[in-house]
């Protein structure tokens, strides 16, 4: 089976950011268990090589996950973008990523050439499937205008705190589909009572309704969670629908408009829509 990113299974990916090492093998160890086949991880991560040990240790057939990592900015040149893959595959210690993003745009906000050297680590084999992350309105259009092949994804911040409307729709204007880092908003929705009124109602905990309500907007979702019990609780997020009516009350707190990642705390974020 090979990677068909927004299927059920994939639709919950375990991101590992910031974990390391031991700490990092014991939780994506645990993931498994719970049931996730769908990893994030990326070159700045600095944990490929854990990643690759710990998908190594739980002997899980390789065509059953779906593994997706970031090339950082700094590789965005002709001499060192194909070297980097390889060497993130050396990491992984497997022969191809099923996700191959663009970590960020370029500084300079000319997006074509890494996306140029995006689609020959595909064409060479490096990679299945390739996306963005962190990418504007605008450049999911410039995107979907200069690669002949599908761009799968644009993984961005995406919670209840934050309005992403202008993404949506340039998702479904330009067919490339958003998923979500940053789902609870660093635990800032957990400030707001409706979550917990909701999980009340539906006998869920406020995590899963913020979870749940992401992947009913039609975004995948990645979570990273060191404790079994959150993992777990992440992951069993399908056996449930929120109303049109919980929903749209969800959806009214998108005007707080709280965004995380900024140019102020992140050099190479843009400037958002």
């Amino acid at each position: 089976m090979s990677c068909i990113y927004f299927t059920e299974t994939y639709q919950r990916s375990f991101g590992t950011f910031p974990l390391k090492g031991k700490e990092l093998r014991q939780a994506l160890g645990r993931a498994f268990e719970a049931g996730y086949r769908a990893i994030d991880t990326a070159q700045s991560y600095l944990n490929e090589d854990a990643v690759g040990q710990a998908i190594a240790d739980a002997g899980l057939r390789r065509q059953d996950l779906c593994i997706t990592t970031k090339v950082r900015p700094d590789n965005f040149h002709e001499e060192s973008f194909i070297p980097s893959v390889v060497q993130s595959l050396k990491n992984l210690d497997v022969d191809y990523v099923d996700v191959l993003l663009l970590h960020w745009p370029p500084i300079d906000g000319n997006v074509k050439p890494s996306l140029k050297l995006l689609q020959q680590a595909k064409d060479l084999g490096l990679a299945r499937h390739i996306g963005v992350s962190n990418y504007t309105a605008k450049m999911m259009r410039v995107a979907a205008e200069i690669v002949p092949g599908p761009i799968v994804v644009n993984q961005v911040e995406f919670h209840p705190l934050l309005d992403q409307n202008k993404l949506l729709a340039a998702a479904r204007a330009t067919n490339i589909a958003l998923s979500s880092y940053c789902s609870i908003a660093r635990g800032e929705v957990f400030k707001y009572d409706l979550f917990a009124d909701l999980a009340r109602d539906y006998g869920k905990d406020p995590g899963q309704i913020v979870l749940r309500w992401i992947l009913q907007k039609g975004v995948p979702i990645n979570t990273m969670s060191r404790h079994p019990e959150h993992i777990r609780r992440n992951f069993d997020v399908m056996d449930f629908t929120l109303s049109s009516i919980d929903m749209a009350r969800i959806d009214a707190l998108t005007a707080t408009n709280l965004r995380l990642v900024t140019s102020e705390n992140t050099p190479f974020a843009p400037a958002w829509d």
